[in-house]
């Protein structure tokens, strides 16, 4: 899949001029300390990530050794082990007799549309109700891609079962969940690279909730104490963290082991291992405006320290809906807004990365609207597969030889 560079150079000129130059500053951080075997985490949530084939990129930027840790959220794990994209038919739920206080907003009822080995291949882990697909594939619906698992039968069902069977397995390893779903994740997903290469891939605290319960079988898996420790280290090894359309960063630069911005004065205190934020480079790829705007009124006035150091809250005198994760983001001196649609961001970003590292790319992600971008979703729904459990039983069974 060659780079389309033409139309990857007009989503650049898009950007305003403050963006362009924000993210030239950002492609030439992460260049300078890839040149000198530095680390770059990348902190992803879910939704447009998804959907703009972000994840998906990140897990290529992993593969050739840009990416060196990723958090993320439990969606995006449910998601990813469904395959992270997928074709729904989305049908009136009215025409297989479901009682409409237990659907979806609308009264929808979703079909995962699925070969018919694919169907052979779940059928040896759940019991299907063919009469019920039988009943999709004839009624009336409309198709789209969505993300996968999720809401549709039977991977969505599918999912909140298998989460069950990596718990157990997680328990009995000690090992995250992320770790396990890993096993048997494609690839091409951020679980399945991370496995495969030994790159940590966790869900931060904050976005734990999610995925429905796979969400909760990922807070289960591993404690809320060794979870922040073992994020803290990713961070600490960090030269710089590349934040992509996420919220609630707070355990990042709020956490209970980071000195700079903020707890870990008080783990500190007590003899723990901290570490800190200071002299790290801080990137964040965000369609809120609000961001940089936070950030100007700290540089230009020390407006946000001000208020912390008065007690106030933030809002009151920055006069915008301050987000809890911009504060610790707007006041460190390393951070760098790139204001903008993460669609048109990334492609430029890792073109521009890859370029000047001497790397090709396998995969190009582009804004889903765009011809390329259709293009990338539907090469996604073909490419990209759900979690192999035979292939994550076979390395758990490996797992337990190294014992």
């Amino acid at each position: 899949m060659q780079p389309n560079r033409e139309l990857i150079n007009s989503f650049y000129e898009e950007l305003c001029d403050r963006s362009k130059e924000a993210l030239d500053e950002a492609i030439k951080r992460v260049i300078n300390v890839k040149k000198q075997n530095g680390k770059v985490s990348v902190v992803v949530g879910s939704g447009p990530n998804l959907h703009e084939g972000v994840t998906t990129l990140i897990a290529e930027l992993m593969d050739k050794g840009i990416i060196d840790g990723v958090t993320t959220s439990s969606a995006v794990v449910s998601h990813e082990m469904g395959g992270c994209l997928d074709r729904v038919k989305m049908c009136d739920a009215s025409q297989f007799g479901f009682d409409e206080k237990n659907m979806p907003r609308g009264n929808v009822f979703e079909f995962t549309q699925l070969k018919e080995e694919e169907l052979e291949t779940l059928r040896e882990e759940m019991i299907l109700d063919d009469e019920l697909l039988n009943k999709g594939e004839a009624a009336a619906g409309h198709m789209v891609i969505k993300a996968a698992g999720n809401m549709a039968y039977p991977m969505g069902l599918r999912g909140e079962m298998i989460a069950r069977e990596i718990l157990s397995i997680s328990l009995q390893t000690g090992l995250p969940f992320e770790t396990v779903a890993g096993w048997g994740c494609d690839k091409k997903t951020l679980l399945g690279k991370g496995a495969e290469k030994g790159i940590p891939v966790l869900v931060t605290i904050p976005q734990l909730v999610g995925g429905g319960y796979t969400g909760i079988s990922v807070a289960d898996s591993i404690s809320i104490a060794e979870r922040s420790r073992k994020i803290a280290k990713m961070m600490e090894s960090s030269d710089i963290i590349l934040e992509s359309a996420v919220a609630l960063t707070q355990e990042i630069h709020d956490g209970p082991f980071e000195t700079y911005t903020g707890h870990g004065i008080w783990s500190w205190w007590q003899g723990q291992p901290t570490f800190s934020l200071e002299n790290k480079s801080l990137i964040r790829f965000d369609l809120d405006e609000n961001l940089r705007k936070a950030q100007d009124l700290q540089r230009n006035g020390a407006a946000i320290q001000e208020a912390i150091a008065k007690g106030l809250p933030k809002t009151k005198i920055s006069k915008i809906p301050f987000r809890i994760e911009m504060s610790a983001f707007a006041r460190h001196e390393g951070s760098i807004p790139v204001i903008g649609d993460i669609g048109i961001i990334w492609p430029v970003f890792a073109l521009k990365v890859a370029d000047a590292l001497g790397i090709n790319l396998s995969f190009m992600s582009y804004k889903q609207e765009t011809e390329e971008g259709k293009n990338m979703r539907e090469w996604i729904v073909k490419n990209v597969k759900p979690l192999d459990r035979k292939e994550m039983l076979r390395k758990f069974r490996e797992w337990t030889k190294k014992l």
